[in-house]
């Protein structure tokens, strides 16, 4: 089946579910802290504060244990973008090939993103470690997904190792903004969050993973592709 794209970068905070994950977590030890970094978070999709700047901040000051990631798994699946599940189903059975990209916490996505069917290796995100108690020890600081850039250069990697073009790149933050760079084309996704700084830079804004899926499969939309 012949598609318009070949294949999809998806974030998934505020846009393959409705909930920024770090927050939630935030938010579990009062609302204090919950609204500190909430600000944070919020800046930093915006463009206004680097992503380097205050990921492992925000993780040092929450201390996420381990009954906390399960519960914010648990968050994740409640939060499922509506259509989502049907919408990737679509894309898969024309041959589109799927991967999720976040800054996101690994262990609190992977359930999620197995149950939609995603491989281990299908799913990029930082994943963090606890010591035996389950107490929070540290992130993975290698990864480029706590950087401001580093979802572009995921997908520099994903191309690199044959993943095909065209190719979308969906998200709702500034980080994911620079995934632009390598990719055909960046969709602004607004069914939970809509930031003018993301959305003036997009090639196309979706509301739905309805509308997702008719732009990928080259179906009848609304959304024209502006130029690049």
């Amino acid at each position: 089946m012949n598609t318009r794209y070949a294949s999809v970068v998806l974030d998934v905070d505020s846009t393959l579910c409705g909930i920024e994950g770090i927050d939630l977590l935030a938010h579990r030890r009062g609302d204090e802290l919950g609204r500190r970094i909430e600000a944070l978070t919020d800046r930093a999709m915006r463009g206004e504060l680097p992503l380097d700047r205050v990921y492992g901040d925000r993780l040092a000051l929450i201390q996420p244990a381990m009954e906390d990631i399960e519960a914010l798994q648990r968050a994740y699946a409640d939060a499922l973008a509506p259509g989502a599940t049907d919408a990737i189903r679509s894309m898969r059975a024309a041959g589109v090939r799927l991967t999720l990209v976040s800054g996101g916490i690994r262990q609190a996505i992977q359930p999620l993103a197995t149950s939609l069917g995603f491989a281990d290796d299908e799913l990029h995100a930082v994943a963090l470690s606890f010591d035996e108690h389950g107490r929070y020890h540290g992130y993975d600081t290698s990864s480029p997904l706590a950087t401001q850039r580093g979802k572009e250069q995921i997908v520099e990697a994903l191309l690199a190792a044959g993943f095909p073009r065209p190719l979308l790149a969906v998200g709702d933050g500034s980080t994911d903004v620079f995934m632009r760079e390598s990719a055909d084309a960046f969709a602004a996704f607004v069914g939970f969050a809509r930031r003018e700084s993301v959305v003036s830079r997009a090639d196309v804004v979706l509301t739905s993973f309805a509308q997702l899926s008719e732009l990928v499969l080259g179906e009848p939309t609304e959304r024209k592709l502006r130029s690049r």
